[in-house]
This record gives C-alpha cells, sequence and structure tokens, in this order.
C-alpha cells in the first residue's frame, strides 16, 4: 500500500509540476488534468479495503487535503496587453513560438482564425474594455481663447485699442467718469465685437475641419466576424479580429499573419525604407498598423489597436493643419497688401491734414468754438484731440485694409467642403476647391464612375459555342471552371441561413463571377477548397490585368496552374482550348481568330471578357520544384470566356454633356479593351457619333507609349478614349496635357494610380472601390464613385471662385467710397464725417457679415456656361472693375452732397447731417450686396428665396443698423432720426439697384483694366 501511495503521490508531484515552457492555455488545461487525477488518486485510497491502523496511520501521516494554486487570469483573455503589443513590436519569433504561433494566439484571445471573433455586442465591448479602442488621442483643439489672442496679433487692432485707451483715460479726466468715457468706451466696445465676431467664425471653421479629419480617417475595412465576412469602420476594429487585406488597403491596426500569398507591405510611413517587406508565415508574420499593402492578399489577426500601436503613438502627436494656404489665399494676400498700401497712404494724409488744420486754429468743436487756441488750450484737451485724430486715421487704415479677404476664402471654402459632403464629394486638400474651376480636362475610369460597379456575367462561351443551359456542360470542364473561380479569387462566399441566400464578398468582378459560378454551375466553395492546397499565387493588379494559382490535388497529388484575366490577355498565353463537349484541341490560326472575333462581339456589346485558362504541371517539373517557383504562363488551354455587364450609370451622358457645355474635355481612360471602351464612351456622350470612327480619338495605352514625345504632344488633345490602358500610360498622358497648359484633373482608385493622381492639378479617389493608396494621393474623394459627382465638384469649384469675385467687388466698393469720402472732407473740412466706432461697424458689417452673405452662394447651372477660369486671370476683371466704379462713384457723390449741402437740403443741423451721411453709407451697402450676387446677369433676385442665410444677413444688418441710428446715440455718436429722414437715407440707397443694372449693359473689353495703365 505505502508503495502503492508513494507511486500516486510522486505521480501528484510530477503533475503539479507544471512546466514553465508551456503556453498559458496549456498550462490551464494541464492544472485542470491535475485536480482531477488528485481527486481520483484520494477517492481510490479512502475507499481501498486495507488494514483500518496502516491506513488511518498512513492518511493521517499525510495532509487531509491538497491546495491547488490555480491563478485566475486578471483579464477575461487568456492574454495580456503588453505580451501582444511588445510581440509584434519587437518582432518576437521566439515569444511567437512558445504562444504556439498565430493560431495559439488565436485560441488564447478566444479567436478564431477561419470565422473571426463572436462579434456580439457584449464580446466586442469586452475586447474593447481590456484592450482599448482603434482611435488614437487627438492633440487638444484649439479654444476660442487660442483665436481671441490670434485676433489681438493685428497690429492695426492694437493701435485702435492703446487710441482708446488713451481717449478714455483723457475723457474721463477732462469730462468726469459719468460723460468722459463715451468717445473711448465706445471704440473699446466697437473694437472688442469685431474681434469677437471673427474669433468665433475662425474657431467654428476649425471645428469644422476637425470634423472633415474624422470623417476622411473612417476607413472600411473587412473583417470575419462569426463566420461572416462583413465590412465595418476601422475605428471598430477590437483585438482578436480576423481582417482581409489587399493590394492598395491601409493594415488597420498591429497584427499577425494568418493565410494569404504573396504579400508585400510599403512600411516606408514607419521605417522611412522605400523597400516593400514581404511577409509570410515564416520569417515575418508581423503586420503593423498605417504600414500600405503592395501585392498580394491576406488574412491578419488584430493584437493590438489605437494607442498601444506604434502608428497610433506616431499619430496621437500630428494634428490637420487647417491652416494650409491655397492659390488663391496667396494671390489674395498680394490684393489686400496692395489695397492697405493705398489705405494706409490716405489715412497718412488724412492724420497730417487734420493734425494741421487741428493746430492752426482751423478746426471747431460742437458750439462753434476753435478748439485749439495757443497756450490757452490745456494739455489733456491737446492729448484727447490728438488720440481722437490718430483713432480716426487708424480706422480709416482698419477701413481700407480689407481684412474680410482672407475671412471670405476661409467661409467660402469651409461652407463649399461642407455642402460637397451632402453632394457625394470629401475634399482633403482645400486648394482643390479653387483649382477644380479651372480645370479644362477630365481624365476619368470607366468601371465604377461611369458605369454602376453593378456586374453580371450575361454571356458564357465554352470552345466556340455560346452556352445558353449549364446542364450540358460535361464533368470534367465544370471541375475545372470551378476550381478556377473558387481557388483563383480574392472574393468568398457566406449563407445566410436567416435569409436563406448567399452573401458574395470581395471586387465587382469577383461578385459577379462567384455568383455565376455558384447559382448557375451549381459551385460548391468550400468543398472545392478542401480538396486542394494552394501553392503559389500571383495577386490580380491594373497592369498585369490577370491573376494566377498554382495548386495540389490532395487525393491524386496533382499540381495545376489556373489563370483568369483580360481575355485577349489570357488568349495570347493558349496553345489550345476545350470544346464544348470537355475535348482538348489544339488551337490554329483560323481558330484563334474564331475566338478575338467573340471576344470584339463581346466587348462590341459593352461586355467586359474575362477568360480562364488551365494546364496541368508534369510530374518532372514537381520534383525539381520549377513550378512552385513561378506559374506557368504559356502552353496554356483556354477552358471558357465570359461576358460581364455592367451598365452606364444613369444621367452620366448628362453629366458629361454639362461638362463639355463647360468648356471641359472628357477623357476616358480604362483598362478595357479597344471595343469595350469605344461602346461605353459612345454610350456616355464622350465620344461622338462620328468620333466612333475616328481613329485618333480611340487609341490604345502601348500605341500611345510607342508614340515619340512630338507625336504624344500633337495627338493628345485628339484622343478621347484610351483603352488598356496601364497606370505608366495615365500618367504619360496627365504630364502630356500639363505641358500643353492643361488644368487636368484625374480619377483613380487603384494603388497603380497614386503617381498620375499626384501629378494631376486636382486629383478624385474614389471612396467606395478605391484603395487607401488611391485615396491619400487624391485631393478630393468621390463617395458615390459617380461621374455626376465629378461634374458637381466642377460647379463647386467655379462656384467657389465666383463667390470670392462677388465678396472683391463688394468689399472695394466700400473700401473706395470710404477712403474717398474721408479724405476729401478732411482735406476740406478738416473732419472726417464716419467716427471711428461707425467705421468699425462698416468695417464688420464687409468683413463679416458681408463674407458670410457672398460667401454661401449656392452653384447654378450659369455657372457652367463660361469657360473655365484661368489661373493667371486678374482677380479683378473688367466687369467687377465697371461695377464697383459706377457704385462707388454714386455713393462719394451722394456722400460729398450730403456732407457740403446736407444741413440746408433736410434743414438739420450737423449731428443729424452726419447721422444722414452714416446712415446712407451703411443702408448703400446692404442694397449693393444685393447687386454683388450677380457680376454679369441683370437680374440680382434671381434664386434669392433659396438662399435663406443671406436674407438673413440682410434683415440682421438693417436691424442692428436701426439699433445703432435709433437707440445707442452715446454710443455711435448718432442722432435718431425721423421718418422723412429714413425714407431718403432709404430711397437714396435703392438707387443703387437701378444704377447696377443699367451699368451691365455697358459692354467692357477683353484686355485687363490695368493693363490700359501700362506704357
Amino acid at each position: 500500500m505505502s508503495n502503492i501511495l508513494h507511486v500516486n503521490l510522486s505521480s501528484i508531484g510530477y503533475l503539479l509540476d507544471v512546466p514553465s515552457t508551456l503556453s498559458k492555455p496549456s498550462k490551464r488545461w494541464h492544472l485542470a488534468f491535475a485536480t482531477i487525477y488528485c481527486s481520483r488518486a484520494l477517492h481510490s485510497l479512502l475507499n481501498n479495503p486495507l488494514s483500518k491502523n496502516k491506513s488511518r496511520k498512513l492518511l493521517l501521516s499525510a495532509p487531509p487535503f491538497v491546495v491547488l494554486d490555480v491563478k485566475p487570469q486578471s483579464g477575461v483573455l487568456d492574454i495580456d496587453q503588453t505580451s501582444l503589443t511588445s510581440l509584434v513590436k519587437e518582432k518576437n519569433l521566439d515569444q511567437l513560438i512558445q504562444l504556439r504561433g498565430a493560431e495559439g494566439v488565436a485560441e488564447a484571445l478566444k479567436s478564431d482564425t477561419k470565422n473571426g471573433i463572436n462579434g456580439a455586442v457584449k464580446d466586442v465591448a469586452r475586447r474593447k474594455e481590456e484592450f482599448g479602442s482603434n482611435t488614437y488621442q487627438r492633440p487638444p483643439t484649439k479654444s476660442i481663447i487660442h483665436f481671441v489672442a490670434e485676433a489681438f496679433k493685428d497690429l492695426t487692432i492694437l493701435v485702435l485699442l492703446g487710441c482708446a485707451t488713451l481717449s478714455l483715460g483723457f475723457g474721463i479726466k477732462e469730462n468726469g467718469a459719468k460723460e468722459g468715457w463715451y468717445d473711448g468706451g465706445s471704440i473699446l466696445v466697437a473694437v472688442f465685437l469685431v474681434i469677437s465676431v471673427s474669433a468665433v467664425s475662425n474657431f467654428r471653421q476649425n471645428r469644422q475641419f476637425d470634423k472633415l479629419s474624422e470623417v476622411s480617417n473612417n476607413i472600411k475595412v473587412d473583417v470575419v466576424r462569426h463566420g461572416r465576412r462583413q465590412q465595418i469602420s476601422i475605428f471598430e476594429i477590437v483585438v482578436g479580429d480576423v481582417v482581409f487585406l489587399k493590394i492598395g488597403d491601409q493594415v488597420p491596426a498591429d497584427g499577425l499573419f494568418l493565410d494569404g500569398h504573396s504579400l508585400q507591405v510599403d512600411e516606408s510611413s514607419m521605417t522611412g525604407e522605400s523597400a516593400y517587406v514581404e511577409v509570410n508565415t515564416g520569417l515575418n508574420p508581423f503586420l503593423f498598423s498605417g504600414t500600405k499593402v503592395a501585392d498580394g492578399y491576406a488574412q491578419m489577426l488584430v493584437t493590438s489597436v489605437g494607442m498601444n500601436t506604434t502608428w497610433g503613438e506616431m499619430m496621437s502627436t500630428i494634428s490637420l493643419d487647417p491652416n494650409e494656404q491655397t492659390p488663391l489665399q496667396a494671390r489674395l494676400d498680394k490684393l489686400t497688401s496692395s489695397i492697405g498700401k493705398v489705405g494706409l497712404a490716405v489715412a497718412f494724409l488724412v492724420l497730417v491734414v487734420l493734425l494741421v488744420r487741428y493746430f492752426t486754429g482751423n478746426t471747431e468743436d460742437g458750439n462753434g468754438n476753435h478748439e485749439f487756441n495757443g497756450s490757452k488750450t490745456k494739455t489733456d484737451g491737446i492729448m484727447n484731440a490728438v488720440v481722437r485724430i490718430i483713432a480716426a486715421a487708424v480706422t480709416i487704415v482698419v477701413v481700407a485694409i480689407p481684412e474680410g479677404l482672407p475671412l471670405a476664402v476661409t467661409l467660402t471654402l469651409a461652407y463649399s467642403m461642407k455642402r460637397m459632403m451632402a453632394d457625394q464629394a470629401m475634399v482633403r486638400k482645400l486648394s482643390a476647391c479653387e483649382t477644380m474651376g479651372s480645370a479644362t480636362t477630365i481624365c476619368t475610369d470607366k468601371t465604377g464612375t461611369l458605369t454602376l460597379n453593378q456586374m453580371k456575367v450575361t454571356k458564357f462561351w465554352l470552345g466556340q459555342e455560346s452556352i445558353e443551359d449549364s446542364s450540358s456542360i460535361s464533368t470534367n470542364l465544370l471541375k475545372l471552371i470551378q476550381q478556377g473561380v473558387a481557388l483563383n479569387t480574392t472574393g468568398s462566399i457566406y449563407w445566410e441561413p436567416s435569409l436563406s441566400k448567399f452573401e458574395f464578398s470581395g471586387s465587382p468582378t469577383e461578385k459577379a463571377i462567384l455568383s455565376w459560378a455558384v447559382l448557375e454551375l451549381g459551385m460548391d466553395m468550400e468543398r472545392v477548397k478542401n480538396n486542394y492546397s494552394i501553392l503559389h499565387v500571383e495577386a490580380f493588379n491594373s497592369e498585369k490585368k490577370r491573376s494566377g494559382i498554382l495548386i495540389r490535388k490532395k487525393a491524386e497529388n496533382t499540381i495545376h496552374a489556373h489563370w483568369k484575366g483580360a481575355a485577349e490577355m489570357i488568349l495570347a498565353m493558349c496553345s489550345s482550348y476545350y470544346d464544348a463537349s470537355g475535348s482538348m484541341k489544339d488551337m490554329d490560326d483560323v481558330d484563334r481568330m474564331t475566338f478575338e472575333q467573340i471576344i470584339q462581339g463581346m466587348a462590341a456589346g459593352s461586355l467586359r471578357c474575362i477568360a480562364f485558362a488551365h494546364r496541368q504541371i508534369p510530374e518532372e517539373e514537381h520534383e525539381i520544384g520549377e513550378g512552385l517557383k513561378k506559374i506557368k504562363e504559356d502552353s496554356l488551354t483556354l477552358i471558357a470566356l465570359v461576358g460581364i455587364k455592367d451598365p452606364c450609370r444613369p444621367w452620366v451622358r448628362k453629366a458629361v454633356e454639362d461638362c463639355q457645355y463647360a468648356g471641359v474635355h472628357v477623357k476616358m481612360i480604362t483598362g478595357d479593351n479597344v471595343f469595350t471602351a469605344r461602346a461605353i464612351a459612345t454610350e456616355c456622350g464622350i465620344l461622338g457619333p462620328d468620333q466612333s470612327i475616328n481613329n485618333e480619338a480611340v487609341v490604345e495605352g502601348e500605341v500611345f507609349r510607342k508614340y515619340t514625345p512630338e507625336e504624344r504632344m500633337e495627338k493628345v488633345d485628339k484622343i478621347c478614349v484610351m483603352a488598356r490602358s496601364s497606370p505608366f500610360d495615365k500618367l504619360l498622358m496627365v504630364q502630356c496635357l500639363k505641358l500643353k497648359g492643361h488644368v487636368v484633373a484625374v480619377t483613380g482608385d487603384g494603388t497603380n494610380d497614386a503617381p498620375a493622381l499626384k501629378e494631376a492639378n486636382i486629383g478624385l479617389s474614389m471612396g467606395i472601390q478605391g484603395t487607401e493608396v488611391a485615396k491619400e494621393s487624391s485631393d478630393i474623394i468621390i463617395l458615390d464613385d459617380n461621374f455626376a459627382s465629378v461634374a458637381t465638384v466642377l460647379m463647386w469649384g467655379r462656384c467657389v471662385y465666383n463667390n470670392i469675385q462677388k465678396f472683391i467687388q463688394f468689399q472695394l466698393t466700400v473700401n473706395v467710397a470710404a477712403l474717398v469720402i474721408n479724405f476729401v472732407a478732411a482735406a476740406s473740412a478738416g473732419e472726417v464725417p464716419l467716427t471711428a466706432v461707425q467705421l468699425l461697424w462698416v468695417n464688420l458689417i464687409m468683413d463679416t457679415l458681408g463674407a458670410l452673405a457672398l460667401a454661401t452662394e449656392r452653384p447654378t447651372k450659369d455657372l457652367l456656361a463660361k469657360p473655365p477660369v484661368g489661373r493667371t486671370e486678374p482677380l479683378i476683371t473688367n466687369t467687377m472693375w465697371r461695377n464697383l466704379l459706377a457704385q462707388a462713384l454714386y455713393q462719394v457723390l451722394i456722400l460729398l452732397i450730403l456732407q457740403f449741402n446736407g444741413e440746408s437740403i433736410f434743414g438739420v443741423n450737423k449731428k443729424v447731417k452726419d447721422t444722414l451721411i452714416f446712415n446712407t453709407f451703411v443702408l448703400c451697402q446692404v442694397f449693393n450686396e444685393f447687386n454683388a450676387r450677380e457680376l454679369e446677369r441683370k437680374n440680382v433676385f434671381q434664386g434669392i428665396h433659396k438662399n435663406k442665410l443671406f436674407l438673413g444677413i440682410i434683415g440682421i444688418t438693417i436691424i442692428l443698423q436701426v439699433v445703432m441710428v435709433e437707440c445707442l446715440k452715446r454710443f455711435a455718436d448718432t442722432e435718431r432720426l425721423d421718418w422723412v429722414q429714413w425714407g431718403a437715407c432709404i430711397g437714396v440707397a435703392a438707387a443703387s439697384w437701378p444704377i447696377g443694372w443699367v451699368v451691365k449693359f455697358i459692354p467692357v473689353s477683353e484686355k485687363p483694366f490695368l493693363d490700359h495703365l501700362k506704357w
């Protein structure tokens, strides 16, 4: 018995000694087994019929129980975040081997390498709680205090504040606190009002840019959860997720390679190294967040998300800079500087004139007494007068410098970006908004942009026969087709039990072929996959236009090569074909020509032609391993041809016609063959009936590539369609067009389109089919992949430019009128009719409210009637000079009449006269704001009911003006006006409308106005 017990106890001791080399899951199983073993051993001892004394003695000498130190894990899952993070960051292969590879890690994370995580709401929430969410901390957004502080950095504002403070001090000292604070206090309040409005406006725009940044970072990622492949937001990815990666994708989190082929990753964003890194299950199964898939495809297991990744740590220190200066803003800065210099000169002259008149005793106070009487005048009075004169001069500078121009651009761009989001276009670079208005050529893709990207197999050929009934296909041929479809694909199939139907995932072409094979040919994808093992894969890309796979049949140990791709390219690789009965036949020249005619016939019907080919690898090549290194590309046997229909988008023809009407050439660049390309281009209106037979209008990429540089430059304008093009051909065309002076917009969706997107003046990537590489290289993302949205972006580009011109015309009218009236009045009467507070109020109306009203006009079809905006054309056109000079001249004339004859005309005192001048001046701007809505069209009220913001701002301006005149007498230095005087002010201001209407009948020359001044 003692021997038995000794054996049992030694066995228990051995069991309790858990080897340290075991993984955590294995340790837990080991301890559970030990617990069961010990309990059974003790139970057998207690029930063994030996002598009671011996058993009691033996049992008493041992403890009455066994304590097992089974420590529960601190978290829900069997592995901690620190281990996972260090595993990938340090590329620790030894640790990965200890964890039994990616499968062991998946097991520890309670995930499945095939079916992913459970995906229930509680499961996802638990993982987020334990491992964090896939978001990273952003630097704190700028508060409104920051923008207030920025506004205080303006030198003119600081000078005004200094003058206001001095005026406040001297005024209180001279007239007491009750009366003396008005002048200085009014200026202070007006300045703070201007600063507040400016700061709030900039703060709101900054918040909008932050929101756009969040939207642009919200990438859709393919994952499998509970066996179902689905798309989720990158922010919803959790540790344990199984993610599908393909060419052009951004790796959404740190993780481990599970399965895939030919995966190469661009880690330059992390390491700075431009060479691609191969990722596989052997030496390098580690994938890093933020890197890009350059080739191949794979599934990965997510091990770290958000701030636990290197990318997350790096991105948390980077914030989007909304202060990017666009070319238009740079041009406006120059314009602002030029106007500012003129304003500064006028202000200086006014300052000198006012000081001279004051110190020579030519100015009088409100009682008609001379303000300066030599030594009799108190120092405080002199200082107060000088400060008042300086404040008036500085205020003229404030009004003259059009600070509203940069604000107007920011408002216009921000508003346009917001509205363009609603119109399915997300702007990544501000400059693209305005550049699009200058676009002269659009190079567009076909698939998904001009077409719906809803593909369906409509034609099926075996040999030289069109097959209508799939039941007649021979068994061996059906198996070959199913192999080629099920194994040579990046798509997948999921049976949805609740809906009793299949769900197909992958690219539109892959989904079309998979649904055809399953629903028409009865393919069981899982069964086919289980019978074969994949040896090597060549993934599809837009240059090769084909994909290949090398497989081994498990039961027979035979190796087969399958190819799928563009029909004429696969056909060129074939030397034989299967006929409809399944017999293999050699392909002679006549057969090849017949197949070419079949392909051309399908292409002429706007079908995309895909071919399948096969070759069995001879046994002698198995042992050499030659077949395992490279897939055979010659002597293939053609299995089948399919034609896939992708209908044109509704309204795409109308969108193309709109672009052409707007003077923008539309060119289609596609990878499809020349017959499909010609058919689609004719259907969309890119090719006219006469051009369909014109060989110069349609060219293949290879032919274009082989032209000499001189030939390319000569023919590029005539080309409307480029078929069978590679990304390099697209880049070459963009370069040629730019050399010829075109402003080029290019659409692209593939990784290889990135160079052309970057080279173009405006890069437009596709939001649905576009890869992350393409999106990052683009300026604007077309969210619905629709060409009609491209045409909308074109309209918005012109609208941005047009809105800026409207505001320039409006502001310069005010500037010219304010400068002239103040200078003439100062030089002749020794005073300025508009006080500092009144000028600041006018400045507020112009800069902020005016910008907001005119910057938010929606685009109209009339914009398409004009030619593209030349990038070097003057900002202020002859039409604008005509409009603004007419209005400014009228305003100056009216205000000077009021200045010199206002008292006698209305029978009022000087104070009321000055109020009449101020009121008329402001109301002139209100009425002129309507004129500024249309630069050329005579009806300025057309569509005004659609712009509620414009009407609202006009209403607010009028209400505030009434308050300024009638209620804020001391603050605004005004007198109340009666109904007759208000009617006179409104009548004089309303005359701006008929004047504006008449002026537009005056023709203007094409030569820029300022060029007439050059000798």
